[in-house]
């Protein structure tokens, strides 16, 4: 039976889920706790907490991504983030943190003006590293050809390409396109990508040789992609979808197999 409904007069829809909507219902069979393990492994990387911190300069600085590691997980530096844009960040993070709501959006734009240094990419990077932690950063589509050589050689373990939606073909009429295919393929690190939250998009960035797929747009308190560009899509839904392409690239590529990461809109309304 289709689950399709109709929106109005000759657009029909699909009912998509929150992870509100839902809830786990018990089996018949119970584990006992200590034979389970929440920890996760991606390439030759093992982490005991299954959470990634998002890459986002209200979330994450450099030692706050060592101070995560420690802990068993990972944390991603935003590599777009003031940490890349200013030798001493901390006096301007602060301030905006102070601001008015009405004044936040128009100092945020003045100071994210300043443009991106490729030397503090190499330098925040070999930061994490020398506390002997995983190193994870992450460029956007469209910044990722100008910038990824400073992260390469800066010693990455595991390279992020996040934004709002991501396509495994990244077109610009003002760069050179970013191939994913190809992009990954060049690379010696695992590579995750996202945001998608469709069967088809995300089994397309598998086939382009991603370690992991990013589901969903983004979230947190800041999360405001629905309102500005009316994107949207409801996490429970869309994280079966793209497990349900993954199940699928499995069988395809003959057991390789990658990781679904649902990124943003997993916690409660008060809270997401």
């Amino acid at each position: 039976m289709s689950n399709e409904i109709e929106i109005g007069r000759g657009k029909r829809g699909r009912r998509a889920y929150s992870f509100d909507d839902i809830a786990v219902v018990p089996s018949r069979r119970t584990r006992d706790p200590k034979d389970v393990s929440v920890g996760w492994q991606i390439d030759a990387y093992h982490f005991e907490l299954p959470i990634i911190a998002a890459p986002m300069d209200s979330v994450m600085s450099p030692a706050t991504a060592i101070d995560f590691g420690r802990h068993g997980g990972l944390g991603v530096l935003d590599l777009e983030g003031l940490w890349t844009r200013y030798e001493s960040p901390e006096p301007i993070l602060a301030e905006i943190a102070n601001l008015e709501p009405t004044e936040a959006i128009r100092r945020m734009q003045q100071v994210y003006a300043e443009p991106i240094k490729p030397d503090l990419i190499t330098e925040r990077l070999r930061e994490i590293r020398a506390a002997g932690v995983p190193v994870a950063g992450a460029l956007s589509p469209q910044r990722t050809q100008e910038h990824y050589q400073s992260v390469v050689d800066a010693g990455v373990d595991l390279f992020v390409i996040r934004g709002t939606t991501v396509s495994a073909e990244h077109v610009s009429g003002n760069a050179e396109p970013l191939n994913l295919k190809r992009f990954i393929y060049e690379l010696d690190v695992p590579v995750v990508v996202g945001g998608a939250s469709t069967y088809t998009a995300a089994l397309h960035l598998m086939r382009t040789g991603a370690a992991g797929v990013l589901v969903g747009f983004g979230g947190g308190a800041a999360h405001t992609t629905r309102v500005s560009l009316g994107i949207h899509a409801p996490m429970a839904s869309a994280v079966a979808d793209v497990a349900a392409a993954r199940r699928d690239y499995l069988d395809e590529s003959g057991g390789r197999y990658v990781h679904v990461i649902a990124d943003g809109g997993s916690g409660t309304p008060a809270t997401s």
